[in-house]
């Protein structure tokens, strides 16, 4: 791959990064500021770039796609909102879905009018999602559900979500699982937000008692849901990498601006020799990071879809904003936890990058989400092991504890 852009692309960069410094919003506290934004994102084109354009996309090249995702993240703008619907429930059922159910839901999935959240997990079905317990019972022209969901991201806020439950008991568990869109304002659902070691509370459980789903609302045939699912987690694992390494970098160069006036030892942090082997190793690991990005937006420009490989790429990034947490609030000490008190002079303020809303704590808290969400750090090297490696079972677990 050429990593030079063309003088296209240039150009294209340029006009993105204007459009960003001209209307970037201030702090936006509201879910409906938060929508008015994403509207003004779709307006500009910036939201769903790659689909297609009967469908409120642009098919904008995967390139393209990244310049957008990279200037957002230097501007440090606020992002879309219905993530979970953009980057994979509208995809899935322009894939999958009934010439109704495209013409019902997808547009308003791009714009936001409506959002979404899934309802997969369960108290007892997380990483072994096939085991879940989730019923639907045909009852002539609906299905009756019931059963608990949990860890389901703004579900409070949702008003449509798709939905694995299991419609047949008496098949292999991969089998008897079917593929629901289930209205979150029907009778019958009831919400609860957890609250979570961050502070926050954006994770939520679902209680579903006796709650009617329309057979027109199911994707596909009765059985195929497992196969749907995973065509979904492929768009959720396949992520925009390339911005996250440049968020990533700019986190580290918020550390260093911090560590330029952070007393340590008579002196400030950045002359430790230790804080900057700390600090350099981070910048190795993240341009190894942003390489990869690369070479997966080398892939999609050629026409080739995420295989299991992406597993890789969530793997290793999810494990290095991990390590690099903890070793950022090694750097930091009591400082990374401090709002107010801090000696005079020294710049070091709440956010972990300027304009932003995330703290250094808080980043080291959510880095844990990373490793479980998308399928957990176990989950993927067992498909790594046994898709992309092809190792037999026996040595599977002994050449993966290298990894």
């Amino acid at each position: 791959m050429d990593l030079n852009e063309s003088p296209e692309h240039r150009a294209y960069r340029a006009t993105v990064r204007s459009w960003f410094e001209q209307n970037k919003p201030g702090e936006l506290h509201t879910l409906e500021e938060r929508r008015a934004w994403h509207r003004k994102l779709y307006d500009a084109g910036f939201v769903g770039m790659g689909w297609p354009k009967q469908y409120g996309g642009q098919e904008a090249s995967p390139i393209e796609q990244a310049i957008v995702g990279e200037e957002m993240v230097r501007a440090n703008a606020p992002g879309t909102i219905n993530g979970l619907g953009i980057g994979f429930i509208g995809p899935t059922l322009i894939a999958h879905g009934s010439d109704w159910q495209k013409e019902r839901f997808v547009k308003k999935i791009l714009t936001a009018e409506e959002l979404w959240c899934q309802l997969y997990s369960e108290p007892g079905s997380g990483s072994d999602l096939a085991s879940l317990r989730t019923t639907a019972v045909r009852d002539g022209d609906h299905y009756i559900v019931n059963g608990q969901k949990v860890w389901s991201s703004q579900a409070y806020s949702a008003d449509w979500a798709i939905l694995l439950a299991r419609t047949d008991t008496t098949v292999p568990k991969h089998k008897g699982i079917s593929y629901f869109i289930l209205d979150m304002h029907a009778p019958g659902v009831e919400i609860r937000r957890l609250k979570q070691i961050t502070g926050g509370a954006e994770f939520c459980e679902e209680f579903l008692t006796n709650v009617k789903v329309p057979v027109e609302n199911r994707i596909g045939e009765e059985g195929e849901g497992w196969v749907l699912a995973q065509t979904t987690l492929g768009f959720e694992r396949g992520g925009s990498l390339l911005a996250r390494a440049t968020r990533h970098k700019m986190v580290l160069n918020r550390l260093i601006e911090v560590c330029q006036t952070m007393p340590r030892n008579g002196g400030v942090a950045i002359d430790d020799p230790l804080v900057r082997q700390k600090i350099g190793k981070m910048m190795v690991e993240t341009e190894v990071l942003r390489y990869a990005a690369l070479r997966l937006l080398s892939n999609l420009q050629k026409g080739k879809r995420p295989g299991p490989e992406s597993s890789v790429d969530k793997l290793y990034y999810s494990e290095m904003d991990k390590r690099h947490q903890e070793q950022i609030l090694e750097i930091l000490g009591p400082f990374g936890q401090m709002f107010e008190g801090l000696p005079e002079g020294m710049s070091l303020d709440l956010e972990a990058t300027r304009d932003g809303e995330d703290s250094w704590a808080h980043n080291f808290l959510w880095s844990r989400a990373g490793t479980i969400y998308s399928g957990s750090s176990e989950i993927q090297k067992n498909i790594i092991g046994e898709r992309v490696l092809k190792l037999p079972r026996e040595v599977r677990a002994d050449r993966l504890a290298q990894v």
